[in-house]
């Protein structure tokens, strides 16, 4: 009785340990985006340079996520979070003392082999805490951390790094990351990830489980739409200035309002992420892909911009945490977590690609050009994600009729 008791029980304080375990990962990751000019300045470096630190970050997670994975595969999820918060304290602590810009690549790198592997074992952690039919709350609930980053986090870092020094700012970060590995270590439920074989089962092959080829569908679905996004994001500020004509001084509260109205997308997400998985996310992409649109040919109205980002933000807000929702529902319990390094892989392979895209079309075309790339993008992601989604249950009808 207690057991099914504690079974039904939805573990709201362990989803928020693992939404703050978030915040504060996302935050270290672009915290030098909103310090670049005083990094560059202290360091003597260029500010390009400066901003390579979010790429060699997103590479290493790239490169590192799928093998730390596979080799941590037995070992308890619970711990590993532990672990993982305490080295990216460890590489924000580097970070805040770094002499050079070398030692900072490398603080940068050691960040980046934990951040992998984090999310490699946080993305699949709500799914074992709760039951099937609950994962899409669940996820929205730890996906809240990721709002809150870009909401507070990185802003609050930023101003942080003004007043103080950005050597407080990232030296602050450790010190959370420290706070909230006793808080997951106190309060964060154990998890048994491993699937037990039912008598006499063979054990199968990750690569010939069912559920691979659809993991495979969402992993570049993710992709193309994610590239979109960082195709345009990145550049968002010069956009606005250049293109839309706003003063510098009214991009941080337009970027405000984008990551406030994620919020809206965030509650959405939690709605129909378990009850309508694809629908959800073909609905929120299509809203995410009109915003833009709207958001490039209105660009000459302030008012409609407002508003378009606004919209942008509500409905992009949602889509990772549906997206995350629907590589946990297709997944079989035993490639959970390694569905779970493959989502984060490929979302990191995306912002590298899609920023580095942006900026050669930027070279080339100019700035006004990439809202329309990113709708491009998105629109063949969603027919991508519907044509190959059609073809795998053709597939799966044929096999069950024969």
């Amino acid at each position: 009785m207690a057991a099914r008791r504690a079974a039904s029980e939805f573990p709201v304080v362990g989803l928020l340990v693992l939404a703050g375990a978030i915040f504060v990962s996302i935050t270290s990751e672009f915290l030098p985006s909103g310090l670049l000019p005083e990094m560059a300045r202290e360091l003597g470096v260029g500010e390009s340079r400066i901003g390579l630190l979010v790429t060699v970050f997103a590479i290493t997670v790239v490169v590192s996520t799928t093998p730390l994975s596979a080799l941590t595969r037995n070992h308890s999820r619970k711990y590993l979070v532990v672990i993982v918060l305490l080295v990216n304290a460890a590489a924000a602590f580097l970070a805040a003392v770094a002499p050079n810009y070398g030692v900072l690549v490398g603080a940068r790198v050691l960040g980046g082999l934990a951040h992998g592997l984090f999310w490699a074992v946080v993305g699949a952690y709500s799914g074992h805490l709760v039951p099937k039919h609950l994962i899409g709350r669940a996820v929205a609930i730890t996906s809240a951390g990721g709002t809150a980053a870009f909401v507070l986090g990185v802003p609050v870092g930023t101003a942080l790094g003004h007043v103080l020094g950005w050597r407080l700012a990232f030296a602050a970060v450790g010190a959370a990351m420290v706070v909230f590995s006793g808080l997951v270590l106190w309060l964060l439920p154990p998890v048994d990830h491993r699937v037990a074989l039912a008598t006499g089962e063979v054990p199968v092959p990750a690569r010939r489980d069912p559920t691979l080829p659809a993991i495979i569908v969402i992993c570049v679905v993710i992709v193309i739409v994610m590239m979109g996004q960082n195709v345009f994001y990145t550049y968002i500020a010069p956009w606005l200035i250049s293109v839309a004509g706003f003063s510098e001084d009214a991009v941080a509260p337009l970027l405000f309002l984008y990551g406030a109205a994620g919020v809206i997308g965030l509650i959405a997400a939690g709605i129909v992420a378990d009850r309508f998985p694809r629908f959800g996310f073909v609905a929120m992409g299509a809203a995410f892909a009109l915003s833009v649109l709207l958001l490039a040919l209105g660009a000459a109205n302030p008012v409609l911009v407002a508003v378009a980002v606004g919209l942008w933000g509500a409905g992009f807000g949602g889509l990772p945490a549906v997206l995350q929702a629907r590589m946990l529902h297709t997944a079989s319990p035993r490639l959970r977590d390694l569905g779970a390094a493959l989502f984060t892989t490929s979302f990191n392979l995306a912002i590298g690609v899609g920023a580095l895209i942006g900026a050669v079309l930027l070279d080339l075309f100019g700035l006004a050009v990439l809202p329309y790339v990113l709708v491009a993008l998105v629109a063949t992601g969603l027919v991508v994600s519907l044509v190959a989604e059609a073809g795998l249950r053709g597939r799966a009808l044929q096999g069950a009729s024969r």
